[in-house]
């Protein structure tokens, strides 16, 4: 499973010779969207908790800062990639690389959904940290009425799922846009309700829903809870600001 995990991470580092940050639904990277090629992308995601006290039981502190850099790139026959790495301050050992590649609707054949496969918090190292998880991933936009993706899971390295009991599980991810608006860069949604859900009572485990609300169509924010599945590993349930911006 090791060697599998590196040489697709391996394989799409060469290809695209980029950095990147998973492409996420809310919570879980549950989503089959893959970032544009030739476009960077710059996210910082904070996790912190509202009103807890540091003595309360168990753990309520907040998560340590993900910033990450994200680059798409194209493949022949219809494929997309992205790749790239994490920084999760403070921590100590703050990198993790990820990676997905896959095809968009229709790509296939008529009718087809979206599919993807990737990797993603795959450690630095492997000693203290990364948990090597790979998914599938399968989409499809159901027009006005929103888009629904689905993921099986597995984790590469049981230990760094925390002090769970599970390092499989599936995640599952919606969204849905409103209040079209258009800007020199093109039309797109100024607000986007987003939620998702990972199984497992592990670190990975849990979910929430929130709402993107997009400056330009370039620049957003998203906002709302987080909820886990094991609070003896996350802590209290925590609440989100995620700032995305591609240039």
């Amino acid at each position: 499973m090791k060697k599998l995990v590196g040489l697709l991470i391996v394989g799409l580092l060469i290809v695209g010779e980029a950095l990147a940050t998973p492409s996420t639904t809310y919570w879980t990277p549950c989503v089959a969207d893959i970032q544009p090629a030739g476009v960077w992308h710059i996210g910082i995601d904070n996790y912190f908790t509202v009103l807890t006290k540091t003595t309360d039981s168990p753990a309520a502190g907040a998560f340590a800062t993900d910033s990450g850099l994200t680059y798409g790139f194209s493949l022949p026959a219809g494929f997309q990639a992205e790749a790239g790495i994490d920084l999760y301050e403070s921590t100590n050992d703050p990198a993790c690389l990820n990676a997905k590649i896959g095809v968009s609707e229709e790509t296939l054949f008529v009718g087809a959904p979206s599919l993807g496969a990737g990797v993603f918090n795959v450690g630095l190292n492997q000693s203290t940290q990364g948990q090597n998880i790979m998914h599938l991933i399968l989409g499809k936009d159901f027009g006005s009425a929103g888009r629904l993706h689905a993921s099986p899971y597995y984790s590469g390295n049981f230990s760094g799922l925390g002090l769970g009991t599970d390092n499989t599980g599936w995640m599952i991810g919606y969204d849905k846009g409103f209040a079209p608006a258009k800007d020199a860069s093109g039309e797109y949604n100024k607000l986007v309700f987003a939620a998702d859900y990972a199984s497992g009572s592990n670190a990975l485990g849990g979910g929430g829903f929130g709402l993107y609300y997009f400056f330009t169509k370039t620049i957003s924010l998203l906002t709302g809870p987080v909820f886990f599945n094991s609070q003896a590993i996350n802590g209290k349930w925590k609440w989100t600001a995620q700032l995305d911006i591609n240039i």
